[in-house]
């Protein structure tokens, strides 16, 4: 099963390896980590989501290791992400704002970014940008879609599509 976990971690070295190690030891594999460094709970703590394949009867086992450890599991959500779609998006990225780009998407509310690669070859080059999206269904993938091409649109980015988009999320 596919499952999303939020996190909290204490702002100190190590905590990240900490909170994936017992996901490893389980078996499970993680498909994406969005690790949220300069921002805060109001308990002091950094966010931290974590997207991840693992067997139904290891959960259990997984959250009491990631509490014992000291790591806070504020969330736990199972395949609420079941449609995917990757992008690429070319142009000066970084110049206007990847952060904002991606905030755009994660802010839906039903469609997030879940992996980014980026290229830049040089300060002055146009940068590339490969997306992954995942969202709680087509209608909703497509939404997010129409939200980036405006994004793109806005920034001067050249955003290249897929020819179709992928049901359920492995």
């Amino acid at each position: 099963m596919i499952v999303s976990m939020s996190l909290e971690l204490k702002d100190i070295p190590g905590q990240l390896v900490l909170a994936l190690t017992p996901i490893s030891e389980l078996h499970g594999n993680i498909m994406s980590v969005l690790h949220h460094r300069d921002e805060r709970t109001p308990t002091g703590t950094i966010p931290v989501q974590i997207t991840f394949g693992i067997e139904q009867e290891v959960l259990d086992e997984l959250i009491d290791r990631l509490e014992k450890s000291g790591v806070r599991v504020a969330r736990v959500g199972e395949e609420r992400l079941r449609a995917a779609v990757s992008v690429i998006l070319i142009g000066h990225i970084v110049h206007s704002d990847i952060r904002d780009t991606i905030d755009m998407i994660d802010s839906t509310g039903f469609a997030e970014v879940v992996d980014l690669s980026l290229s830049m070859p040089g300060i002055e080059k146009a940068s590339s940008a490969y997306l992954v999206i995942n969202a709680t269904g087509e209608k909703e993938l497509k939404r997010s879609l129409d939200i980036l091409r405006k994004v793109a649109k806005k920034k001067d980015l050249l955003m290249i599509e897929p020819l179709r988009l992928n049901s359920e999320v492995t």
